[in-house]
């Protein structure tokens, strides 16, 4: 760049020796070099002023285009076009701070009422009442002020204050730490996505927050363009704009016409390069993201932070995904398990946005995952349960104390006891409040968020990205998976290992001696030129290494090929450039071919054809002999043809490409766009087979997915024969068994009627045996998970899990209950639909997947059983307790201290197990089978039982068998007692021993088997140890406690290990004895039914809303671009190059104010837009 460049004055118009990016001139001067470099004189760059204003536009840009050449690295210029263009980086909501996360965790009804009691004991505590003194106020005093303790009355209202204050940062630690996972695991998909750039004449992959202005990328079927850009040379470009525009229709994009290139939409034909123009908050989608910020900023001024904001957000993070139509919170349009929020793929945006679509989602996700659905029931039963049982013991205690005081020992309500009567309600109201806490499994959300935030960290070693956190646990239920064969079953390093030429059939590479010349020159020739001129074979990084393949890896085979026959392809690339390429048919699932026009030297043209065998054969009516002439080749030569030739190859597991060429006159020139009589008629060269060899470690995890309940199904676009070879490598089908495999044209004769419609019926008919689909089109793939997913053949619901990697794979991705993208050879929209982005692209890291998704669901049943237990007991000893001795054994206090342990610590200790090989050898649980399971039931019940005759033992007699006094109906303000010290003290034990019970839920008996893989568990049930041990013997007042010796602690922990022998006893009863408990926590089909209909009534809702949002936006990219178009226009006239850009910035600033939520939080109204300063148009606000 330096000081040679042409600087420009902002008053100047562009040079006439310089081409506006749309003309042809750009496009032809662009010429790249075969390798796709740009040479010094003939590229585009953008120049950069030094002392431009620093908001640039498109506009802006565009009147600065000048042809010098691709940006060259320099970091100087980089650093300039940085400062002044802006980085490509849409800058991240500010995270929730922790006072915010506090103040949230605060909210908590049960937390409001404790801490609100809590403040009334205190308060009673300071306040000396006048009848202190006399004997009138009966039980209120007495024994108090022996001990001289009554000035302590203010310890208990504190203790649990502090307790709460710890429950309060424990949770918004928790908040907090999963928010910054949030956003490491966005950091990480962001750093994911890469782009293709040339600079300073090479092609590098840069990632996409690293694309500047001025920069050449180079765009390729599959992209989600990072950037807004103009097309300077494309081969049949199609983009799908629906996420700006709501228009599904594929756009055409070329040089000369309709040029301009949006970011957030989707390449989905052809390739190209891309001069950037606008990048950032500069670029459409972060306009969008912008303006959509500003509108949730005013919101909060306005103090309306409800659904209006998260709306907005929501809808930000849409569009900055590039695909708000279909993004809808991931809906998943009446199918199974929702995901619970959609990741932005490149936005900054990261924790804040989740939560709040989590919440959102609620509304908007069609159904629950399996666990969310049986968890919120289990819960609101527990809930309920626990507001009756709390009630009832504050009713009671209350009549007690009235009925003892008033009617019994006839007392009168003396005025000076009043406050010493409130203070025992309050007393009473504390307990009952406890009681409540206890009950109410508040741990429950904490111990999902912990399991699956766990899970999702491990799974990142394991090659799983999960986009969508509740993924991982649908996995655990999966029941069927439909995998792509090439890349995932498969290595994806295509090698040519058989081919036909010359009417020969070499089961290994020729001599190329033995090769007609002729044919071998065109041969050459087909396969240099007609493949993407990114696809190329490099030296190998390591010496003795395999070469790289880089690019289509079909593509690279057939390089290979070329290579193995002793020539270049770069030479022959080298010869004819991209740019002189005359018309390019690139490759998609319906032509299922490629095909290359180039001009010969004396003006005629020939094309090269490559493609699926059957289909190119099809087309073929010469075909070159052993000479190297053209020989007729009829129907039924194709026919021995494919017989002799290609099926033998397919039966090997070779995919079979064949080549072909057709040469036409120049005059007249044939009509291009009339694709069939183009591709017909061609002169067939050689058939290639391709060898894609099975990954080695395939096999076994087919073998371990089968003995987990999972049926694992092939589904590909390659030849029929090549796919059973194949299946039956990996272990899919095994010869002898009932299996159907069957292509795409045969799948959809079976599940067609007459109209040509899909029927249910017909699908059940098939896909039960179905294991492989061949020659499947990404249709025929959605129709088959769709299929599978809506049967009502079977009695639970499958869930089905999908590998895909190409653009078109989207529907079928979004429609599985998991979706899995190749993070290799995935395309950004593959990526984008899906729910786990595998980075290895193997299939064995689906069954790792499977392993994690069970041991969530196992973790979460693991602290279910641990915790109702305690809540059994808990509430039963506090109820009873206070029903006949009129006071809770266990103090206010040390229930939360217990609800601390098994909640925050519980869940830490158990959700945090790691997976064994043991959770693949059951089948999956499925969808209605209860939460607890009978053995959990009956563990339940059993550990239930003996602690509570343990501390009902220990209350009604304990102090007979310590020799202690009894702790029993002591007055208000007594002191702590021995007695109730040593209740509390075994209840700790009995759980902290129950904890390791815990860990086994099917039954087994070694409870300690792989206890020391799991150290936070260890640390934690010996750092509640030690506590506890602190709080007995320094506890004092504020815990109620009295210090024990030796021999009772003795006594406390022998009861408690008490619980590890009785463990083996309840294994041993059989579970067909508790038929009549198995029904918690079950979702009937009922509840299915009932949220099915109401989410389906709530999606038409969202559909309404979506359409009327979708036109508002258009309407207002309308207005947008004549703004636009204005602007370039009087850019030229007055020659005020940044009089556009300011314009443009005051237009957006007044479109800051334009959208403005209403109540319903989908509404966008765009009132005041068409009343900006530079609106051609302009409209009553009250018509909006």
């Amino acid at each position: 760049m330096g000081a040679e460049r042409d600087m420009e004055e902002p008053g100047d118009l562009p040079r006439k020796d310089k081409a506006s990016p749309s003309s042809p001139l750009a496009s032809d001067n662009a010429a790249a070099r075969p390798d796709g470099c740009h040479t010094p004189s003939e590229s585009l760059q953008v120049e950069v002023q030094s002392d431009g204003p620093s908001h640039f536009d498109a506009v802006h840009i565009l009147t600065r285009i000048s042809l010098f050449k691709s940006l060259d690295g320099v970091a100087t210029d980089l650093d300039k076009r940085k400062e002044v263009f802006g980085q490509n980086i849409i800058p991240p909501k500010k995270p929730k701070t922790f006072l915010q996360l506090v103040w949230e965790a605060l909210q908590d009804v049960t937390l409001i009422i404790l801490e609100i009691a809590a403040l009334i004991s205190l308060g009673l505590s300071f306040y000396q009442p006048p009848g202190e003194g006399s004997e009138s106020c009966g039980t209120a005093n007495a024994g108090a002020e022996d001990e001289g303790e009554a000035e302590a009355g203010w310890i208990e209202g504190a203790a649990i204050l502090l307790s709460v204050v710890c429950v309060v940062l424990v949770t918004a630690f928790n908040d907090w730490s999963k928010e910054k996972q949030f956003r490491g695991l966005q950091s990480r998909i962001e750093q994911e996505q890469k782009f293709q750039v040339v600079r300073g004449g090479q092609v590098i992959q840069l990632p996409v927050a690293d694309i500047l202005v001025g920069d050449i990328a180079q765009i390729k079927y599959g992209d989600l363009l990072p950037t807004d850009g103009v097309l300077i040379q494309g081969n049949d470009v199609k983009i799908d704009e629906s996420s700006l525009t709501g228009e599904s229709d594929h756009v055409r994009k070329s040089a000369d016409k309709d040029p301009m290139l949006l970011s957030g939409t989707h390449v989905m034909e052809g390739s190209g390069r891309m001069l950037v123009t606008a990048v950032g908050v500069n670029s459409q989608t972060g306009i969008i993201f912008t303006l959509l910020g500003a509108g949730g900023e005013e919101e909060e001024k306005k103090e309306k932070k409800g659904q209006a904001l998260e709306d907005g957000h929501q809808l930000a993070g849409k569009m900055q995904d590039g695909n708000m139509e279909n993004n809808q919170t991931k809906v998943k349009k009446q199918d199974g398990a929702a995901a619970m929020e959609m990741q932005p793929l490149k936005s900054a945006e990261g924790g804040e946005a989740d939560d709040k679509e989590k919440k959102k989602a609620s509304v908007s996700k069609k159904e629950k995952s399996v666990l969310q659905g049986k968890l919120t029931k289990l819960a609101v039963q527990i809930g309920k349960a626990g507001l009756v049982m709390s009630a009832i013991t504050v009713i009671i205690l209350v009549l007690y104390f009235a009925i003892d005081n008033f009617v019994l020992l006839k007392r009168p309500w003396l005025p000076e006891c009043t406050p010493i009567y409130i203070q025992y309600f309050v007393k009473f109201f504390i307990i009952g409040v406890t009681v409540l806490v206890v009950a109410v499994p508040e741990g429950l959300p904490l111990a999902v968020t912990i399991s699956l935030a766990y899970s999702v960290k491990k799974m990142m070693k394991d090659n799983n990205l999960v986009r969508h956190l509740d993924a991982c646990e649908t996995m655990g239920n999966a029941t069927a998976i439909c995998s792509d064969k090439t890349g995932t079953l498969t290595t994806n390093r295509m090698t040519a290992v058989q081919c036909y030429v010359g009417d020969v059939h070499y089961k290994e590479i020729p001599d190329p001696s033995s090769i007609p010349p002729k044919t071998l020159e065109i041969l050459v020739n087909a396969i240099s030129l007609n493949s993407a001129y990114t696809t190329k074979i490099l030296p190998p990084d390591k010496e003795g290494g395999l070469p790289k393949q880089v690019g289509n890896k079909t593509e690279c085979g057939l390089l290979g090929l070329v290579l193995d026959l002793k020539r270049d392809y770069q030479t022959v690339r080298n010869q004819i450039p991209e740019e002189k390429l005359y018309k390019v048919y690139t490759f998609n699932s319906v032509r299922k071919s490629m095909s290359t026009v180039i001009k010969l030297p004396d003006g005629s043209f020939r094309m090269y054809s490559k493609g699926a065998s059957e289909i190119v054969l099809k087309k073929c009516s010469i075909i070159l002999n052993e000479t190297g002439e053209p020989r007729v080749f009829r129907p039924r030569d194709r026919d021995e043809m494919v017989k002799k030739v290609i099926e033998p190859m397919a039966c090997n597991g070779l995919r079979t490409i064949c080549v072909a060429y057709r040469d036409f006159t120049a005059d007249p020139e044939p009509n291009w766009e009339d694709e069939n009589n183009i591709l017909t008629e061609l002169t067939a060269i050689c058939v290639v087979g391709i060898e894609d060899p099975v990954r080695p470690e395939v096999p076994d995890a087919i073998l371990k997915c089968q003995r987990a309940g999972i049926t694992v199904r092939m589904v590909t676009g390659d030849n029929i024969n090549t796919a059973r070879a194949i299946a039956i490598k990996c272990g899919i089908i095994h010869p002898g068994e009932d299996f159907l495999c069957i292509d795409g044209k045969e799948f959809n004769r079976r599940i067609r009627n007459e109209k040509g419609e899909v029927e249910q019926e017909r699908i059940d008919k098939v896909w039960p045996k179905l294991r492989v689909l061949a020659r499947s089109s990404p249709t025929d793939k959605h129709t088959l998970v769709k299929g599978i997913i809506d049967s009502t053949l079977v009695d639970q619901r499958q869930v089905v899990a999908v590998t895909g990697d190409g653009t078109n794979d989207g529907p079928a991705l979004k429609k599985a209950d998991v979706g899995f993208a190749m993070g290799i050879a995935g395309t950004d929209v593959a990526k984008e639909a899906s729910d786990i982005i595998l980075t290895d692209d193997n299939f064995s890291s689906i069954v790792k997947a499977v392993m994690w998704g069970r041991n969530v669901y196992d973790s979460i049943s693991k602290f279910l059983q641990f915790q109702l237990t305690v809540n059994v007991v808990a509430v039963i000893v506090a109820f009873t307790g206070a029903c006949i001795t009129q006071d809770s054994p266990l103090k206010a206090v040390q229930m939360l201290w217990v609800n601390l342990i098994m909640d925050t610590f519980a869940s830490l200790a158990l959700a945090t197990e790691p997976p064994n090989e043991a959770l693949l050898m059951r089948k999956p649980y499925g969808r209605n089978k209860p939460l607890i399971s009978s053995t959990m039931t009956k563990n339940i019940l059993g550990h239930g039982v003996y602690q509570l005759i343990i501390i009902f033992t220990l209350l009604f007699a304990g102090e007979q068998i310590f020799d202690i006094d009894s702790g029993r109906n002591a007055p208000l303000h007594s002191p702590p007692s021995e007695h109730y010290t040593i209740i509390f003290n075994t209840f700790v034990m009995m759980q902290l021993f129950n904890e390791i019970n815990a860990r086994k839920i099917h039954g087994e008996r070694n409870v300690f088997d792989g206890i020391f893989r799991n150290p936070i568990f260890c640390s934690i049930v010996l750092g509640t140890f030690a506590i506890q041990i602190v709080i007995v013997q320094f506890g004092g007042k504020p815990f109620s406690c009295s210090p024990l010796d030796l021999e009772k602690w003795m006594w406390c922990v022998f009861l408690g290990m008490g619980e590890l022998v009785w463990g083996q006893v309840i294994s041993t009863i059989p579970n067909s004895k508790l038929r009549f408990l198995r029904g918690a926590g079950q979702l009937s089909k009922k509840d299915e039914m009932h949220e099915e209909e109401m989410n389906e009534d709530q999606e038409e809702i969202d559909h309404a809303e979506r359409e009327l949002r979708r036109g508002q936006i258009l309407w207002f990219r309308g207005l947008n671009r004549i703004q636009t178009q204005i602007d370039v226009v009087n850019t030229f006239k007055s020659g005020t190059s940044f009089q556009g850009a300011l314009r443009r910035q005051s237009s957006t600033t007044s479109q800051n104010q334009d959208v403005t939520h209403v109540s319903s939080p989908s509404h966008v109204s765009l009132c005041n837009a068409l009343s900006s300063p530079t609106s051609t148009a302009a409209a009553p606000s009250g018509q909006c």
